[in-house]
């Protein structure tokens, strides 16, 4: 018998093994196990062939509608040419010297056909194709595995098949013994769960689609459950260690700065405050996500919380993710506190306080000057990057820290933070993020924060048009793209080109694609060729720091036309006088970072414009992204099309971190409701016992669904 640890050569032979290590990162029974199909097929149904990805490893199945042979015209060979159809529409396969297959591959059969997806004269194919007839004479195993009523289709990779990795799990399935469950069984009788095993089976093999949904619905909650625990036992850990209590003063810098604010506070805006205020009056720390869209108004939000800090006595800490972004959000506050933010210089307001920008790029002078304000206390508010928590940067007394851009803050920062506090206290946290996240992925990805979010905009916001430009099909529209940056310019305009990489580095895409366009390529590009006699500049991050705020600022002073660069402008750049961007490979980019891209423009008076360039075909996954971005400019609607469009797998991020996700079944926009079952009864649990000291086996499943190596991809999706 095997168990779930076991690993698999002496199961499967060493050559199959090494096969599934190489190709899938399979090493153990469980491993196997939790390779989940990705879809299922009845027999007689096609797939729907629609929605390809170039470059991914694809399997469909399909019915053969035609088949030619030919000539190769470079060099002595042939090409069996063959069309595949889902009935609705056709797919092309070649194989290269193997004219033999045509006696198997006759028109009409039905297969299971697995490959790369290329592209061949801007038409989509699958080159030498793996494939599995289904009527075709086989062993008596193979007709029990691919004969069934319900066919499992599995992720697969070159050299390992779906039909190869079914046959791998039926030999495993024949000798498993789990063993105990880790679900008690009063949680499994609660909540109408199988066991363990059942729904192992049930999920490769199941006797009916009722047993599969019930498998799936069994291992949904091992997957909701152990993130919910983990979360549980966060907030147990958080409020376990005190806050200082930091409540509203009346009179304070945090009524002046609202008696001067030159226009009112939205309704939201005013609501989320009272939230806010009310945390940090209490003696539990604050953890709470605010969310919203780019310039929705969330700095002001967050100065208001750092003032309440302040007039506590007290200092807030403010971290971004970029140099360039922490100079930019000081420059802000300054302006936004005026004579009460300059503490310590002329004309300063009577109780001002200051704020201090803290950089590791700062020279030795001005950085200890900083670190001295920082410690004395001198300074009310400090801005920086995430260096700001390293041990070598102390406080006086923090009592506040607002962490701008969550996706790019990882647990062990968070945890860093609570530690930071004086007298062994936690300061009170606020994370900022200008992705809009559909409450049920929030209550999943961020389940550790109370969650606030911004919907309204402030006046003032002018509408941004959105247009894909699909340069493959239409080349002459590329040349338009230069003609509309160089009419906005004419307007007395700016306008930013965005490229996905610097152009220093060696390309990081190793498929068959080209690499993605640079900015110290496309720059001089440009200023040699379609925008001649603009004046171009570039900026991208390993700039050195001055010269990235001296770029910065002649753009922002209106002396730089077109500014070129990578996704340093991503964020917290306001330039009201841009008008115009350019996004160039735009299906380099996740649709958040897209959303957050374009609104930089659209930020003045005037409507923005954003043109999304792209080489991709019509029909596949990354148009379909790209489509959505163009259809809508309201960031929560996007977030629930975008994950509507992810594929298994990428929920949490997991295919971009390059780690391995843990939650394979687990949808956070349809099973909202075993989402929130799981956190009630993690939350009772964790209360009872929040070492999980007397439930090993919920133990263990957190550790292998969410191990340490993989914790942090949920902070980045």
């Amino acid at each position: 018998m095997a168990g779930l640890r076991d690993k698999l050569p002496l199961l499967l032979g060493a050559k199959t093994a090494k096969a599934l290590s190489s190709s899938l990162d399979i090493e153990t029974v469980s491993d196997l196990l939790r390779h989940y199909p990705r879809r299922y097929a009845e027999r007689g149904e096609l797939t729907d062939i629609a929605g390809l990805e170039l470059g991914e490893h694809a399997t469909v199945l399909a019915r053969i509608e035609k088949i030619s042979k030919r000539r190769m015209k470079s060099r002595n060979g042939t090409i069996l040419d063959m069309v595949i159809t889902d009935g609705k529409r056709r797919l092309a396969c070649a194989f290269f010297n193997q004219a033999w297959r045509e006696k198997d591959l006759a028109p009409g059969k039905t297969g299971l056909f697995a490959g790369k997806v290329t592209a061949f004269r801007d038409t989509l194919q699958l080159a030498n194709p793996e494939y599995e007839l289904l009527d075709a004479e086989r062993e008596a195993e193979a007709v029990d595995n691919f004969l069934a009523e319900i066919i499992p289709v599995y992720p697969a990779a070159q050299g390992m098949p779906t039909w190869s990795i079914a046959k791998c799990v039926r030999q495993v399935l024949d000798v498993l013994e789990v063993g105990d469950d880790p679900m008690p069984d009063e949680l499994l009788k609660r909540h109408g769960l199988p066991g363990l095993e059942r729904a192992l089976r049930g999920i490769h093999r199941p006797e009916d689609w009722a047993h599969l949904e019930s498998s799936r619905h069994r291992l949904k909650w091992d997957e909701a459950m152990a993130v919910q625990l983990i979360f549980a036992q966060r907030r147990h850990s958080a409020v376990s260690r005190p806050a200082k209590a930091s409540p509203h003063l009346d009179g304070g810098l945090l009524d002046a700065f609202d008696k001067r604010l030159p226009f009112d506070l939205t309704a939201g805006q005013r609501a989320i405050g009272d939230e806010i205020a009310a945390d940090m009056s209490s003696e539990h720390p604050m953890n709470r996500l605010l969310q919203g869209e780019v310039g929705s108004g969330k700095t002001v939000v967050a100065l208001r919380a750092m003032l309440q800090a302040v007039d506590s006595g007290r200092q807030a800490a403010m971290l971004a993710p970029t140099e360039v972004l922490a100079a930019q959000h000081a420059r802000s506050l300054r302006e936004m506190l005026g004579d009460i933010g300059m503490a310590g210089e002329l004309g300063a307001a009577e109780n001002a306080t200051r704020i201090t920008l803290l950089t590791g790029s700062m020279g030795a002078k001005e950085r200890k000057k900083a670190l001295l304000e920082t410690v004395s206390g001198e300074a009310g508010i400090v801005v920086g990057t995430h260096a700001l928590i390293q041990d070598t940067v102390q406080f006086a007394d923090l009592g506040l820290v607002v962490v701008d851009e969550q996706h790019r803050f990882g647990v062990e920062q968070r945890d860093a933070l609570r530690s930071r506090g004086a007298d062994s206290t936690s300061p009170h946290v606020l994370v900022m993020t200008a992705t809009p996240i559909p409450r049920t992925v929030a209550m999943t990805v961020y389940g550790d924060l109370e969650i606030s979010a911004l919907r309204e905009m402030p006046v003032g916001r002018s509408p941004i048009k959105t247009t894909v430009v699909p340069v493959a099909e239409k080349p002459a529209w590329f040349d338009r793209v230069w003609q509309r940056v160089s009419e906005e310019v004419g307007k007395g305009h700016q306008a930013y080109v965005v490229c996905p990489r610097i152009g220093d580095e060696p390309p990081s895409d190793k498929s068959d694609k080209r690499p993605p366009l640079a900015v110290l390529d496309v720059a001089p590009d440009l200023a040699n060729g379609a925008l001649k006699g603009l004046k171009i500049a570039a900026l991208h991050g390993r700039m050195p720091t001055d010269e990235k705020d001296a770029v910065m600022q002649a753009f922002g002073a209106g002396k730089v036309e077109v500014l070129v660069a990578t996704t340093v402008v991503e964020v917290g750049v306001n330039v009201p006088n841009a008008t115009a961007m350019v996004i160039l490979d735009a299906d380099r980019f996740g649709v958040s970072q897209l959303h957050q891209l374009r609104g930089r423009v659209g930020r003045g008076s005037v409507p923005g414009l954003c043109l999304l360039v792209t080489e991709t075909l019509d029909g596949t996954s990354t148009r379909e992204r790209l489509a959505a971005v163009e259809s809508t400019t309201d960031g929560f609607e996007l977030s629930r099309l975008d994950l509507e469009l992810r594929r298994e797998g990428d929920i949490l991020g997991a295919a971009q971190s390059g780690k391995r996700s843990g939650l394979k079944l687990l949808s956070l926009l349809r099973d909202e409701d075993v989402i929130t079952e799981a956190r009630e009864q993690a939350q009772e649990i964790v209360t009872g016992d929040p070492e999980l000291a007397s439930l090993p086996g919920l133990a263990q499943m957190v550790a292998d669904v969410v191990d340490l190596e993989r914790a942090e991809y949920l902070e980045k999706s």
